[in-house]
């Protein structure tokens, strides 16, 4: 396999609520740093393996965005500190991204009204939960 090739395979994939105006805003500012790889974006409303994989594995995508890792899928406020810790240092949003979700305890304070916030966003907009595929 050549170096192209390699570049486009993911290293990992972030599952986010495409519907939602703060996700999609919110993981198209993330910068993460380039030792993660290619990491591609899939909305949880798509039925990609990887979303359905999530689905089948108990995950509520209503409750929380993903990172899968090979290895590992971290979940809601474990995904907001990994995604943290992996952000690059490059512009204001990603270094107040990083300084508010590298802790625990802020993230514990702030998800939740995130969460709260999405929720309310879509309920004004008329945009239906997540569905299981």
């Amino acid at each position: 396999m050549d170096n192209d090739s390699a570049q486009h395979i993911p290293a990992a994939y972030l599952v986010y609520d495409g519907l939602c105006p703060f996700c999609s805003q919110y993981v198209r500012l993330l910068r993460l740093r380039e030792s993660v790889g290619f990491v591609q974006l899939l909305s949880a409303r798509s039925r990609h393996p990887v979303v359905e994989r999530l689905h089948a594995a108990g995950y509520n995508l209503n409750e929380g965005i993903a990172l899968v890792e090979p290895d590992t899928v971290y979940f809601g406020e474990d995904c907001m500190m990994r995604l943290a810790l992996l952000t690059s240092p490059v512009g204001a949003f990603n270094r107040m991204n990083a300084a508010l979700f590298r802790r625990r305890g802020v993230i514990r304070v702030v998800y939740p009204i995130l969460k709260a916030g999405r929720r309310v966003l879509l309920l004004l907009m008329r945009r239906p939960p997540i569905g299981r595929p």
